[in-house]
């Protein structure tokens, strides 16, 4: 009984690990990994999905003020 539950739990576990590393990223491919679900990312070159990018200070605050400089016409 107690190897059909250590067998039991080691498959559970080994799928679980198959299925965080197939996971595919809801967020898209503008994300980093931890960003928060939806459609905005935090904002910064940390935020973004490529490795190693850099923001020059003009591209920074662009990127800091999307939502704001986007508002629709709905009011």
């Amino acid at each position: 009984m107690l190897l059909k539950l250590l067998a039991l739990g080691g498959l559970g576990y080994a799928g679980y690990r198959y299925y965080e590393k197939n996971r595919v990223d809801r967020n898209g491919v503008a994300f980093a990994d931890g960003q928060p679900e939806g459609q905005f990312r935090d904002a910064g070159a940390a935020a973004t999905g490529t490795k190693g990018d850099t923001m020059s200070k003009t591209d920074e605050a662009l990127d800091e003020t999307y939502p704001a400089s986007d508002a629709t016409a709905k009011y």
